[in-house]
Order: structure tokens, then sequence, then C-alpha cells
């Protein structure tokens, strides 16, 4: 190519970049439609001294508002959500279990299991998610084929939901070195196990018979009366379950959800401090409730897909930008580029690949015939 040629063909390029600067300048300059319809900004959130927490659509899976949302945290008897999720498909609700010492002599709350008594998988699960008992999330796992094979299914099952943050040391949730979760993942499984009309039957049950120690011969077996203790579930209106906790280190922890209308929605709150874990779950369900077109802060893991949610995301900022608009652009959404502009791209990226041909040829041809000596020292 001749030095006329390139002078020629830098000056068409730098030509046709202005032309694409000026279209570009112009459509920069053209105001964005107003939405037809403003939407209202949402109401701040409730006070709440739950270190973590986390409010979502059910369905969707779109995060509202949040804190902290995989800040790992002691999950307490949240953590049985994850015990019954793993355990149902394995166990037949009508097989008998005889309970052992171990059921028995577990520390922390218990449903009242006696050793050697006999009961049904399904007087355990209740006695799991009623009682929130200890002794019966033991026995259940001991059903399952002993507590550290239930265990690792646990942990398997929650990897498999993309709950990452969550390690299950015992089926219970009692305090235990390394076992841990954060309020994403327990949504992610309580939206999991909600999917079960079995665990929802469970959640929403609020009292049942539950049998005593077994009885002399020829006696029947008295039972005793269990009651749900999820305070959410007898005080919230659409409440659906589904799960309390709380241990000294723990402190307060709650999942609950709830629908009203169209609408369902979950919410975590992790070591709370100053007001029952229940109240503050509430709080956070009515924020919900209350700024339905908010926009969402995240999305809840997918099974088998990575969680998009932030580390460290907090409340949601206001109402959705409008399509198109430069809020919506810088938002992450794909500017629409006007025809005008579509010509001079096109010379643009011509010009640009005769560009790089030229230069490509002249190196081929200097590594062919390469300069004289006295050449190469003018360069």
């Amino acid at each position: 190519m001749t030095t006329s040629s390139r002078t020629a063909l830098s000056a068409a390029l730098r030509a046709a970049i202005g032309i694409t600067a000026a279209l570009g300048i112009a459509v920069a300059a053209t105001p964005a439609p107003a939405a037809a319809s403003s939407v209202p900004a949402p109401t701040p959130l409730p006070r709440l001294s739950a270190a973590a927490y986390l409010v979502a659509d059910l369905e969707t899976g779109d995060v509202l508002a949040a804190k902290d949302v995989h800040g790992r945290h002691r999950p307490a008897s949240t953590l049985k959500v994850l015990t019954a999720l793993t355990l149902l498909p394995e166990l037949d609700p009508a097989a008998t279990y005889t309970a052992v010492h171990d059921d028995a002599a577990v520390d922390g709350s218990k449903v009242g299991i006696v050793p050697d008594a006999t009961y049904s998988v399904h007087n355990l699960f209740e006695g799991l998610l009623l009682m929130s008992g200890n002794d019966a999330a033991n026995a259940l796992a001991n059903a399952a084929g002993g507590v550290p094979e239930a265990v690792a299914a646990m942990n398997a099952t929650a990897k498999e939901l993309g709950a990452l943050d969550t390690k299950a040391v015992n089926p219970s949730g009692l305090d235990e070195p390394g076992q841990v979760t954060s309020a994403h993942d327990l949504a992610v499984i309580t939206r999991a196990a909600l999917e079960r009309p079995d665990f929802r039957t469970y959640v929403t049950t609020v009292r049942s018979a539950f049998p005593g120690k077994m009885p002399r011969r020829g006696k029947p077996r008295a039972t005793f009366e269990i009651y749900n203790s999820n305070k959410l579930l007898h005080r919230y209106d659409g409440a659906i379950g589904v799960k309390n906790g709380w241990t000294s280190k723990a402190r307060g922890t709650y999942v609950g959800a709830a629908t009203r209308g169209d609408r369902t929605l979950v919410a975590v709150v992790l070591k709370t401090t100053k007001r029952p874990a229940w109240e503050e779950t509430a709080d956070l369900l009515d924020w919900g409730f209350r700024n339905a077109s908010v926009t969402p802060v995240g999305k809840l893991a997918e099974p088998s897909a990575p969680e998009v949610v932030e580390p460290e995301t907090t409340l949601a900022a206001g109402p959705v930008p409008a399509a198109g608009s430069r809020a919506a652009a810088a938002a992450g959404g794909m500017l629409t580029v006007p025809w005008p502009v579509w010509p001079a791209l096109g010379v643009v990226a011509l010009l640009a690949a005769l560009r790089v041909r030229a230069v490509r040829v002249r190196r081929r041809r200097r590594s062919r015939y390469p300069l004289p000596v006295w050449r190469q020292s003018l360069r």
C-alpha cells in the first residue's frame, strides 16, 4: 500500500469516527421517553436487631431486601428445615422406629421420646417440626441410617440447592463448632422444602397427639398433646410456617413464610438480640407485602445454578427503572441504537479491517524483503 493510499485511508477513518461521534452525541442528548406512570418509592425498612436478614418472593426468588445475606451464623433449630427436607424423601411415614438411649439423652428442647419405645416416622416428623424436638431429630437421623450418614446427606442437599454457606454438624441445629448457615441459604432451603406438600402439612399443623411411654401389657398406650411452637403461625395473617430457633450462642433465629393475595414471601432473621425473632420476621414480611413494586436487590440461588445475590447487599433502592432509560442502561440493560448510526458504524468497522490488513501485508513484506542496513538505521 502506497503512502498516498495510507493517507487517504486514515483520513476516511477519522471522518467516519467523527460522524459516529456526532451521531452518538445526538443520541445521548435525546431524552428517554417518560414512564407512563411513576412507581412509588419503597417505605423505610423496619428497625431490626438481627445481624443478618432477608425477605424474598417465594415464587420468583427475587430478594426484596437483605443484610449480610452470606454472613455465616449459627442456625439453631432453623436447621431442622434442612433435616426435614433431606429425610422426608428417604423415610416412609408409616414405618416404625424404636428409640435408643442417645435419642432421649440429646441436649436442648425435646418432644419426649422414651428409650425402647416405638414411634412412627410420622410421629417423629411432628415432634421435629411442631415441638422442635432435638430428640426427634436424632431419632430421624438414626432411622435414616445413622447421625453421620444423615448429616452427610444434609450437606449434600444444601450443596445441590446452591446453599453453599451452610454446613451441618448435627441434625438438630444445636451449637457445634463449624455448624453454620446464612440468611440466603435458609431462604433457599425453605423455598425447596415448601414445594413438598408433606412438609407444608407438618409446618402448618397447630397441634397433634404424640405417643407416651410404652404401656403395660394389655393396657392402651397414652398420648399427650403437642403444639406448634412457631408463634408466627398463630399470630400472623396468612402465615404458612415455618421454623423458629434459639440457643444461647445463636440467639434468636427464624424463618417464616406467608401468603397474601397472589404473593408468598419468605423472611429470615439470624442472631436477633433485642426483640423476639418472630416479631422481626413479621416486620420484614409486612414490609415486603407493602412494597410489592420494589426493585429486587438480587435473586435466590436455583438448584445446581450459581447464586447471584451480592454478599453485602442491603435494602432495595427504589422502583425499577423504565425500559430504555439511562437508569436501565446503567443497571445493565441494553441500549437501543437508532438506525442512522448503523451505517457509520459499518464504515468504521470496514476501514478498521482494511487498516489491520494493510499492517499485516507490510509486516509480511518486511519479513520477506528486509530493509538494507542503511535504511534500518534511519528508522
